[in-house]
């Protein structure tokens, strides 16, 4: 007997997450002894603030440590609720808010509660690598609108108007996104919620969990225009902002059908998240964003850099992205090129493996987020980790013929 063969048609048709293969190839590949670099996994190279983490000591000193309510503690609730109204001038009442186990899981959660088999998905691409894969667990249909650089990944409202068919049950998309770093301003979300308006039967999966890593004014959440407001999910979450990515915190706030739809899954997958890291969590929305900042203009810094450095690369073509913390460079230049032992550079991936193998630089090819022309280049790296990273790539890939 096969392996597959006992396995669920559901995970045989589930593809890899392509981010943590890259990282898995290039932790082996380092376990031999060789340096490589990694630009590969969506992580803030910065230690979770003190204030944090003096939160978590003193929630297991105070004995924290039991099972927690499923949709989270209502002080962390209520955190997440002034923090909306805050920052974002969005009113919610804690019963529109779940906690789970990271925005990952509350992502999964909406999509298991909202689609049917067939139901249809609009995606913009690129899309983050597991937005596709949850919607086939769901048993789902993606449709996807493409996006190029040069017009800085940004889907128009005509685009999604012609996507939009009776199927269609969810949009789903990221702003700031990944892996482009693509920010929508208001004017642009609200050309997409007139679209919305005249499609009543359809719900809108906004994934803000870069909001804070943006660098073209203030971030904006499509959830702001009322006439659309009860249809759309937040997704947000603790890790990026507060370099909290194995506490694994993350929430949506949605209309009260949809957040007790989800608080009900939940009860029968994982129940409540991690209670030492849900007291954190109240503490890092409650003491403000000054170490949000500090990393912010950070990753500003090593934006341009980045960028200085891809522009200075023959035939790599590049956009300054506005947000996150990646490039989405073309490098579609490089297919049909050989390699020093005359295999070929057919697709994305190739070149991704190759990067690893020759430059020591561990990539993502873009095939995965749904464009093969692109790779992804996470910037959460030293400067001199990031100079080093560029410097191989451009000899690496000089090396091709």
């Amino acid at each position: 007997m096969s392996t597959s063969s006992y396995l669920s048609d559901r995970i045989n048709n589930l593809s890899e997450s392509a981010t943590l293969k890259m990282t898995k190839l290039g932790r082996e590949l380092a376990a031999k002894g060789v340096n490589v670099i990694s630009l590969s996994v969506g992580e803030p190279d910065f230690n979770t603030p003190e204030h944090v983490k003096d939160a978590a000591k003193k929630a297991l000193d105070e004995n924290w440590t039991r099972y927690s309510p499923v949709p989270g503690y209502p002080e962390l609730r209520q955190a997440i609720v002034n923090k909306l109204k805050t920052e974002n001038n969005l009113d919610y009442d804690i019963s529109q808010i779940v906690v789970s186990t990271g925005a990952k899981q509350s992502l999964s959660n909406v999509i298991l509660t909202l689609i049917n088999p067939g139901d249809e998905v609009i995606i913009p691409t690129p899309y983050w690598v597991s937005y596709s894969e949850m919607v086939v667990l769901a048993e789902g249909k993606s449709v996807f609108i493409s996006t190029e650089i040069d017009n800085n990944f940004k889907i128009t409202p005509a685009q999604l108007e012609a996507a939009i068919t009776p199927k269609t049950k969810l949009f789903m998309f990221s702003s700031p996104n990944n892996p482009t770093g693509t920010v929508y301003s208001k004017d642009e979300l609200a050309a997409l919620a007139k679209v919305f308006e005249k499609h009543p039967q359809v719900f809108i999966l906004s994934d803000e969990i870069y909001e804070h890593i943006n660098f073209v004014d203030k971030h904006e959440s499509i959830a702001q225009f009322d006439s659309i407001k009860d249809r759309v999910i937040i997704i947000n979450g603790f890790s990026k902002a507060f370099a909290m990515t194995g506490w694994r915190l993350g929430y949506i706030a949605a209309n009260k059908t949809i957040a007790a739809a989800n608080d009900k899954l939940q009860g029968q997958t994982t129940s409540g998240t991690c209670s030492i890291s849900q007291r954190a969590g109240i503490v890092a929305y409650e003491q403000g964003l000054e170490s949000v900042n500090k990393m912010k203009e950070a990753f500003a810094r090593r934006r341009q850099l980045v960028y200085d450095l891809l522009r200075d690369i023959p035939g790599v073509r590049t956009n300054l992205p506005e947000g996150a913390f990646y490039f989405f460079p073309e490098i579609s230049s490089f297919f049909g090129k050989k390699d020093q032992d005359g295999n070929i550079i057919k697709n994305s991936s190739d070149l991704a493996l190759y990067l690893l193998n020759v430059g020591h630089v561990a990539t993502v090819g873009g095939d995965s987020f749904g464009n093969d022309n692109y790779i992804r280049l996470s910037y959460a790296a030293s400067d001199e980790s990031l100079i080093e990273a560029l410097k191989r790539i451009k000899a690496a890939l000089g090396k091709l013929a």
